[in-house]
């Protein structure tokens, strides 16, 4: 009997230790061998282990699950896309707004500085100063390549052309009044003296002949006035004053133009420009100088909208995106690119109870076996 007791303990214990190892060793196997073990070209059958062998499957399998269960579309909108996040991101951005674009702490100088763009006043100014000398060189190569009439407009000629008969009217009318005048009569008298004293002796003579010039300069007055009414006169004034328009028309404007100094004029024109648009003072002032609803209209209008497009525009684009991604390909690649060791580590820190308790039940296991086994022997001896 002693015999048969000390028979049933050994097989029990030989049970329990080949119960507990090849659970043990069970579990090892899941990730030892890291590599293939081969003898010349035999390889050593369970190497490497089931993870390492079926690594790309597995790889394969998660990121099909994580694609197809975890981070799906819905979760994403229902993560992202709610109204709490969307309430967070407005409050952000109504923050920013206020203290960063909308402070009078920083001039419109101030953030071009930031930018890199220090240098734009002086760049817009050579900028208006180009367009200026573009613009007015090819004024001045418009006024050297075109005559007047080509320059004018149609309406233009047609108002001188209406003009000029009473342009002539009006001058006859001011001569007549002039020559009417005592300045005129003064004027007269003087051209006569100056008439008879240009000629010599003999106008002296005719000077002293006629004596007093006062019925002279009115008879001359009387013809002078009948001349400037006559209806001839008119009309003879009127055709000459036509036909030097004309020939006027035919020239180029910049005949009439020569003793211009076109340089200076347009350097004028270019400091005025840039003295009336004052880049750097402009420049010097924060945005709610030149805007001071701009932070109302930012804060309570359009930063709403914003957010209120941008979710949407984000939330319809979501499933593309994450298509876009190839999530499983994502997470195949990095579950194959993680260390073996560290995934052991990870599973067996997780998991060490339970593999312990799986080690320990293999070895109850194996002791309860060797003990039906010991007892069966006894039995049939």
């Amino acid at each position: 009997m002693e015999n048969a007791i000390i028979t049933i303990i050994f097989m029990a214990v030989v049970g329990a230790v080949i119960g507990g190892f090849t659970n043990y060793l069970a579990i090892k196997m899941l990730f030892r061998p890291y590599n293939a073990i081969y003898i010349k070209n035999w390889r050593l059958p369970f190497t490497p282990g089931l993870m390492p062998k079926r690594r790309q499957e597995l790889s394969k399998q998660i990121g099909v699950t994580v694609k197809n269960y975890l981070l799906t579309p819905e979760v994403f909108q229902k993560k992202l896309f709610n109204e709490e996040i969307k309430s967070t991101v407005l409050n952000f951005a109504r923050e920013k707004v206020e203290d960063t674009l909308f402070t009078n702490d920083k001039t419109i100088y101030d953030w071009l500085k930031q930018g890199g763009f220090e240098q734009l006043p002086d760049t817009i100014e050579q900028k208006v100063d180009g367009i200026i000398e573009k613009q007015f060189y090819s004024m001045k190569n418009t006024l050297s390549t075109k005559s007047i009439e080509a320059l004018l407009p149609t309406n233009v000629h047609q108002v001188i052309d209406r003009k000029i008969p009473e342009v002539v009217t009006y001058i006859l009318d001011k001569g007549e009044e002039y020559f009417l005048s005592p300045k005129g009569e003064v004027t007269i008298r003087n051209m006569m003296d100056d008439f008879l004293g240009s000629k010599g002796s003999f106008g002296g003579m005719i000077q002293m002949f006629l004596g007093d010039s006062a019925s002279v300069v009115l008879k001359i007055q009387r013809e002078l006035i009948k001349f400037l009414k006559a209806p001839g006169t008119k009309n003879l004034l009127v055709n000459i004053i036509s036909q030097e328009w004309d020939k006027v028309k035919q020239q180029s404007m910049i005949k009439y133009l020569e003793e211009v100094d076109f340089d200076a004029i347009l350097k004028n024109i270019q400091n005025y420009a840039k003295r009336e648009l004052n880049i750097r003072e402009h420049l010097n002032e924060p945005i709610s100088y030149y805007w001071p609803q701009g932070n109302d209209y930012a804060k309570y209008d359009l930063l709403p909208k914003l957010v209120d497009r941008g979710f949407n525009e984000a939330e319809n684009k979501l499933e593309d995106v994450l298509n876009r991604l190839n999530l499983d390909e994502v997470v195949r690649e990095q579950v194959d690119s993680f260390p073996l060791q560290k995934l052991e580590e990870l599973v067996l820190s997780i998991a060490s109870k339970e593999l312990k308790m799986i080690t320990i039940l293999g070895a109850v296991l194996g002791g309860l076996i060797g003990i039906v086994q010991g007892l069966i022997v006894y039995l049939f001896n």
